[in-house]
């Protein structure tokens, strides 16, 4: 199971995040594309980053919405999705390739990701953008593997893999560390009391997921869920912190971190 954290969100003179302190420890960089946040300095400067760590690097595409950060849901078309998802990937995937890296994956951010796991016609037309993206060439003059899409692992994940495979597409699926689940794989609304787990539920969440492959719900049940990657946040010093404990667990699960 690999680490995923949302980085290069700042813009201009506008700082969000650690990423110099969270790049050490993480797989995979979910990397701002310019409609929600990353301006192109700040691009450049989280690749560099990544580079520099061996990490790998994937686009963080949103509705263009730069003031509300992303966040706000969007009644957009399927070929404005699929339009709007290919400019953010290319501008990215560009950035990349000047610092000799290739992009690998594609998760949607915020609202966009939301819409993807509660809408079918979004997520329909997120799958399209990101199996349509044409093949690249890797530095060496070989053809680079199709970009995959990260979703949330969830109670219907034979349903996504079914479709992604009609689309040629792969899949990474991610949990996220801090949140509560509902009985059918949905993270708990924020809303609620106990949506987000403190530093020691949090871990005992990830040591349960790395040794069962399976998380406990807020009715109690265990519920089995396919991993790929687990989604950590590095907002602030407990975030990183935090990060660092999961690293730690994740290359030794038998020990106690509570």
């Amino acid at each position: 199971m690999l680490l995923n954290c949302d980085l290069g969100e700042s813009y201009g003179s506008w700082t969000m995040g650690q990423d110099a302190k969270a790049m050490p420890h993480i797989d995979q960089a979910n990397i701002a594309c310019g409609f929600h946040a990353g301006d192109p300095l700040v691009m450049q400067r989280t690749l560099a980053l990544a580079k520099t760590h061996g990490v790998m690097v994937g686009a963080h595409p949103a509705y263009p919405d730069l003031v509300g950060f992303g966040r706000r849901s969007m009644n957009c078309s399927a070929q404005e999705i699929v339009a709007f998802m290919h400019y953010q990937i290319a501008a990215l995937e560009g950035m990349a390739a000047c610092q000799g890296l290739v992009l690998s994956y594609v998760k949607p951010h915020g609202a966009l990701y939301n819409d993807m796991m509660s809408k079918s016609s979004v997520r329909d037309a997120v799958m399209q953008a990101v199996s349509s993206y044409p093949t690249r060439l890797s530095f060496n003059g070989d053809s680079a593997p199709s970009l995959k899409l990260m979703l949330q692992a969830n109670a219907y994940a034979k349903d996504h893999l079914k479709q992604a495979q009609e689309l040629n597409l792969e899949l990474y699926f991610e949990a996220f560390a801090d949140r509560c689940y509902e009985d059918d794989g949905s993270l708990m609304a924020r809303s609620k009391a106990g949506a987000v787990l403190d530093h020691d539920a949090m871990l005992k969440q990830v040591q349960q997921l790395t040794q069962t492959g399976t998380i406990t719900t807020a009715s109690g049940a265990a519920l089995k869920l396919q991993v790929d990657s687990l989604c950590v946040h590095g907002d602030n010093d407990a975030g990183i912190a935090a990060i660092e404990s999961i690293r730690k667990l994740m290359e030794n699960p038998s020990t106690d971190q509570a």
